[in-house]
């Protein structure tokens, strides 16, 4: 038992020391970002987006791309609307937008929707006839500087650039905060250091921009998560993908639990095809990258798969049960459940004090609340964690299927202050 349990911590000492380096990165994206300089050259775009059923919102997010202060003669908005039983496809196509329809019930993924759109867009124009593709979703709004400031960053040189992801509900109750605190989190924890160092960081399903040459060869990303197989790709392949702080744009979160299990199940088997499919390539980048960025983002990314409580919260109990059974002195059963619950659950209280010092960094930026509420709303944020916690449990051990996120909100651009 001796012998297990020393195995069992030095396990988890191994896999604390290769979290280490997101703990100094932490601290440095706090206060550091890559700047881009503004630039009169304008760039040929296409904007891209999949949508099922969403009339309620879809209408909205045009608006805010034909708002844009870019020149309307270098952006073209696609619109593949897949599987749609509703007026999506009336919707685009009464607002002047390219749109093809799509039916197929066996292949339902957004990702398998952007390989359709895509390829009708190398039929009928080209793929390389525009320089890059935005992605986004239909419940996206875009600040109106959103496409000028991406062409910052485009035109710095960089092929893939991800953006700054704020919410229009935020407010509604503590589900929805809770995804709208965990993307800024993101951003100003992650995206923002590894930018600055010119490590990448990773693509979360909308809000980005890539060159068409990633592309020219089809859209080939199809899995539950097609963000993070695209991020994971990219980053074996040895290419970057940076940030852009000054870029803003909304979009919807869930305010039910159900609907929030629901995507969260689905977020986690695409983080394990993910870890599946790419565990051996990115640890051959880590150790063969042309530079010490491209080893060190495999290495970020690998860990950013692993499913550390698939594979560590079992060590961890582990260890906890057998230190207790061999404990010298006189033992107490709540000592063990408390180190039980602080493993699945206490922990994740660590959380608050990060997230509290992000929302007092981002204030100007997220939608004006009373005091009280902010405060619940960190307090109330590890429901977020614990929610992935559980559900990608129920992934590794269930079938899941992609199926959409109902989107209402009749929030427009000019109704954001």
């Amino acid at each position: 038992m001796k012998e297990l349990l020393w195995l069992c911590n030095l396990l988890i000492s191994i896999v604390s020391v290769c979290y280490f380096h997101r703990t100094v990165l932490k601290f440095i994206s706090f206060f550091l970002t890559k700047r881009f300089p503004e630039t009169e050259v304008k760039h040929k775009y296409a904007v891209v987006i999949a949508a099922r059923n969403e009339e309620a919102v879809i209408g909205n997010l045009i608006d805010s791309i034909k708002k844009q202060d870019y020149p309307k003669e270098l952006l073209d908005i696609f619109v593949v609307a897949d599987n749609c039983t509703d007026k999506t496809a009336e919707i685009v196509r009464n607002a002047g937008v390219h749109c093809y329809e799509r039916f197929d019930n066996r292949h339902c993924t957004k990702g398998y929707a952007l390989q359709y759109l895509f390829r009708n867009i190398e039929k009928d124009y080209g793929i390389e006839s525009f320089e890059g593709y935005f992605i986004f979703d239909a419940d996206n709004l875009l600040k109106k500087d959103f496409i000028a400031r991406m062409n910052d960053a485009f035109h710095s040189g960089e092929q893939v650039v991800t953006s700054y992801r704020n919410t229009k509900n935020i407010d509604d109750n503590p589900i929805a905060s809770s995804y709208a605190l965990h993307w800024v989190r993101t951003a100003r924890l992650e995206s923002r250091g590894r930018s600055f160092f010119g490590l990448s960081t990773r693509l979360q399903g909308t809000g980005y921009l890539f060159a068409s040459s990633l592309v020219k060869e089809g859209w080939n990303f199809v899995t539950l998560t097609e963000d993070r197989e695209f991020s994971s790709h990219l980053i074996a392949e040895g290419v970057r993908i940076s940030y852009q702080h000054r870029a803003e744009f909304y979009d919807e979160q869930p305010v039910s639990l159900r609907i929030s299990f629901r995507q969260r199940i689905r977020w986690a088997k695409g983080n394990l095809l993910a870890f599946k499919m790419f565990f051996f390539k990115l640890w051959k980048c880590t150790f063969t990258g042309k530079t010490w960025q491209n080893k060190l983002s495999a290495f970020d990314i690998q860990i950013t798969n692993f499913p550390y409580c698939i594979f560590m919260v079992p060590i961890q109990l582990l260890a906890a049960a057998l230190g207790f059974a061999l404990a010298t002195d006189d033992p107490h059963w709540w000592s063990l459940c408390y180190k039980i619950l602080g493993i699945l659950f206490i922990g994740k209280i660590g959380d608050i004090p990060w997230i509290a010092a992000v929302v007092i960094a981002e204030h100007k930026r997220l939608k004006r609340m009373k005091r009280w509420k902010h405060i619940l709303f960190c307090i109330t944020f590890p429901i977020f964690t614990v929610i992935g916690d559980i559900s990608m449990w129920i992934a590794l051990f269930s079938k899941v299927t992609w199926k959409p996120i109902p989107h209402k909100s009749d929030i427009g651009i000019d109704d954001i202050k």
